[in-house]
């Protein structure tokens, strides 16, 4: 086989998909929890279950999560670190009026404590084992988040995690090489664009759980559409800060 530069560079740069990891009862109980009673309608379509188990978060961890809205994900987290772990559930100040329910989610579980900053100045009271965003970075580029420089975002994220914790960024897909054209627009971003710049933060790229993808999404509709909304095609991605 005849090897060509833009074939070895197409392929460093596609995502590896990782093997899905076994469920740990820890996981499975906190998905369990009857606190969740409302959020369970979902859990089938949005995988909980197997993406907690692909972050890796355990008894004990802290938890950093970008604008964890109704917080879907964060009771989750919640119930996994239990009562020796934390989770700061930060909100960038423009995000402030979708947060309502945010603000309440302290007063419903104790380890859990909110965190109001500026967009572009992200940052936890102390070392951090896991930094989370479902279908939020597309939105930091945009006007009205500042805009927030996504290497701003992705340096503060490497500043709040201990060595060796891991960045999870789950988002909508926009074709391949559009960059950051559908962000405003279709509230979609390319993946590996995202790669590009998280990378380039320092992290080390993991691999990819593929739990979320739809290829029956082509990826040129809003994710408000009704013929793909709650059915997006999603990359969910893990990167590492190294040791």
């Amino acid at each position: 086989m005849k090897w060509t530069l833009s074939l070895v560079l197409a392929l460093a740069a596609a995502p590896a998909a990782a093997q899905a990891p076994d469920v740990p009862d820890y996981v499975s109980a906190a998905v369990a929890d009857p606190v969740r009673a409302e959020d369970a309608k979902d859990d089938d379509r949005r995988h909980i279950a197997e993406i907690m188990a692909f972050s890796g978060v355990k008894p004990g961890d802290t938890v950093l999560e970008l604008v964890p809205g109704g917080g879907y994900w964060t009771r989750v987290f919640s119930a996994i670190v239990g009562a020796d772990g934390k989770v700061y559930a930060a909100v960038p100040a423009p995000m402030e009026k979708y947060s309502e329910k945010t603000k309440g989610l302290p007063d419903e579980l104790a380890n859990v404590e909110l965190l109001m900053q500026p967009a572009d100045a992200l940052s936890a009271p102390t070392p951090v084992d896991v930094v989370f965003t479902a279908q939020n970075y597309h939105d930091y580029p945009l006007d009205f988040m500042g805009p927030t420089d996504p290497a701003v975002l992705n340096k503060a994220v490497f500043e709040a995690l201990e060595p060796g914790g891991v960045y999870i960024v789950i988002d909508h897909s926009a074709e391949d090489g559009s960059g950051l054209r559908d962000a405003d627009a279709l509230h979609r971003i390319d993946p590996l664009l995202v790669r590009q710049q998280v990378e380039a933060a320092g992290f080390e790229f993991v691999g990819e759980s593929e739990v979320l993808r739809n290829a029956g999404d082509d990826r040129t509709l809003k994710v408000f559409d009704p013929s793909v909304r709650g059915h997006t095609d999603q990359f969910v991605y893990k990167f590492r800060k190294p040791d």
